[in-house]
């Protein structure tokens, strides 16, 4: 096979990732020729963008056809098992955007499906291709911080309600918590970073500001409080519904302690109804301290005094800018699945890297909703 050919499930929102494996001239790896989605005008667009593709509102017609050999399944993350496994029985290989699933066995049945139907899964956790992580995992394997012992890492969402209020990201049955739905690219880094995977979780949390009790069918801008409300919106599609009503039950405010592999304790905290949108990780080892300040743009680096040279100056890493959505990661991960599937190299976004970050985000929402009981991450069951 010199040309992969490919169908996504889910074209609208996460699904423009897709366009990145369209080049139909010569020489190029991989086309996508059929898109899925239960909105019309999703599909519509997508029909328009990549022309000649098959289109369809049910997945399991595009799943028939044997013209196809690879799906991306950027549904909503509670049909990503469903699809996901429809597609590897199918004998499709497939790309699945994080989370994996929204739970751990979800995540297991994908990765036993993928085992027994000898097709590759690959996890869509794109912050493994960006630019600020990248440079922290080197420095890190430098040894310039030495052996990793702890980490802290705050999360400020500061377009929570925009994104993940407004719509079925807001309750347990749509998302089960958001320590998925963003919390496993922070779970996922804290892995990857530590080159170890959590044993043992703990959490608390709260759903502090959103919910409440406006009706479930409460549009939004259209209430009485629109002229003074901080969290009002213009409609966007699928994003209309008001986030303070009565059914939003998923946190908006949560720490998770991890006990990591190796003997390396890590915390991290999550809000979504901070005043700004950051990300700030703190590393420290034996040698010193690394962290990411300024919305990625910086890593610094403290060290320990001593007569090393690694000892006799503190360091700063300016990031340099990339091109491509999402900080040039999504150019660089669709090109990894490329390589994953046609030449058998092993993707950095490992399934199993996916179900960890999983596992750590479920029992972490199961601990917070059970007087913050620990919880051991269980093995793979595949």
């Amino acid at each position: 096979m010199d040309k992969l050919r490919i169908g996504v499930i889910g074209v609208g929102g996460r699904g423009g990732l897709a366009r990145n494996w369209h080049h139909p001239e010569d020489g190029g790896r991989s086309v996508l020729v059929a898109g899925a989605d239960v909105n019309e005008g999703f599909l519509a667009k997508f029909a328009e963008d990549i022309e000649g593709a098959f289109v369809t509102t049910d997945c399991r017609r595009m799943l028939e056809r044997p013209d196809i050999d690879a799906v991306a399944v950027t549904s909503p993350d509670f049909m990503h098992e469903e699809h996901a496994v429809a597609a590897l029985e199918a004998g499709k290989h497939v790309f699945c955007e994080k989370p994996l699933a929204i739970t751990i066995a979800g995540a297991d049945r994908m990765l036993r499906t993928a085992k027994q139907c000898g097709r590759k899964l690959m996890a869509g956790h794109n912050m493994r291709y960006m630019h600020a992580y990248r440079v922290m995992k080197e420095i890190v394997q430098s040894g310039a911080i030495g052996q990793i012992k702890t980490v802290w890492m705050r999360h400020f969402v500061g377009l929570g309600g925009h994104f993940y209020y407004h719509d079925w990201h807001a309750t347990r049955r749509g998302a089960n918590t958001l320590l998925l739905q963003k919390g496993s690219h922070d779970i996922d880094m804290i892995h990857w970073i530590c080159d170890a995977y959590a044993e043992r979780v703990v959490a608390m949390g709260a759903l502090s500001w959103y919910g409440g009790d406006k009706p479930n069918d409460l549009i939004c801008p259209e209430c009485d409080i629109q002229d003074t409300c901080p969290d009002r919106q213009s409609p966007w599609p699928g994003h209309e519904k008001c986030a303070f009503r009565q059914e939003v039950d998923v946190e908006d405010n949560s720490l998770v302690m991890m006990q990591i592999a190796g003997g390396i304790q890590a915390a991290y905290l999550q809000c979504h109804f901070s005043p700004e949108y950051d990300r700030n990780y703190c590393f420290i080892g034996t040698e010193g301290r690394m962290e990411l300040v300024d919305g990625e743009a910086r890593v610094l680096v403290k060290t320990r005094r001593g007569v090393e040279w690694k000892q006799l100056a503190d360091r700063e890493y300016r990031v340099k800018p990339a091109d491509g959505g999402h900080g040039g990661a999504d150019p660089q991960i669709t090109r990894d699945f490329l390589a994953y599937v046609l030449d058998d190299e092993e993707p950095i976004a490992t399934a199993l890297a996916g179900r960890m970050a999983v596992a750590v985000g479920c029992l972490a929402a199961d601990s917070m909703r059970n007087g913050s009981q620990p919880y051991d991450v269980p093995a793979v069951e595949v």
